[in-house]
């Protein structure tokens, strides 16, 4: 019996392994409600978001080519911290129709739902989006400048695995509406 245990391990692939990649956390807005995410952003993070530029004319939202409408912190190392406290702001309890290939993606309405997490009178009731990406071994071979390959359709994440990965690891409930 215990050498068909020591089989299976041994049988197991490493390279199938899913890993989490990064976090990113991002807030749209322009003008002063962007400040306001930047600031909120910095708050949760204690990192300088990064500013996206518009690339498109939106006449009926007043967005012009070149105009900031967004920030957005990416976080790579110990993401599963920030990830923890995220979920819990969702109360463990994601949507089938949120996982899609190799990530998912979530909304917190206000902040201050995240635990740990005071009100801030300068930043106001704020929002942000929740992006995590996730990655197996061998990644960065179709990634890097120099011998860049192939990678497989085998290296795809599927939403079943993500979806198994997050119920194991996190405690993640998952509801099909």
């Amino acid at each position: 019996m215990k050498t068909k245990e020591k089989q299976k391990s041994k049988t197991e692939n490493v390279t199938r392994k899913i890993k989490i990649d990064k976090v990113v956390l991002s807030v749209g807005a322009t003008g002063e409600e962007l400040e306001k995410g930047v600031r909120l952003l910095k708050y949760l993070t204690g990192r300088k978001p990064a500013k996206m530029k518009s690339r498109k004319r939106i006449p009926t939202l007043n967005v012009r080519p070149g105009l900031e409408v967004g920030a957005v912190v990416t976080i790579r190392k110990k993401p599963e911290e920030i990830l923890k406290r995220m979920l819990t702001a969702e109360n463990d309890t994601l949507k089938e129709k949120q996982v899609s290939e190799n990530n998912f993606s979530f909304g917190i309405k206000e902040y201050i739902e995240i635990p740990g997490v005071e009100y801030q009178r300068d930043i106001g009731i704020r929002g942000l989006d929740v992006t995590i990406v996730f990655k197996r071994i061998g990644r960065r071979v179709g990634l890097r400048k120099i011998k860049r390959g192939r990678i497989p359709k085998r290296q795809i994440i599927t939403k079943k695995e993500i979806i198994k990965f997050m119920e194991e690891n996190f405690q993640t409930k998952f509801t099909e509406e």
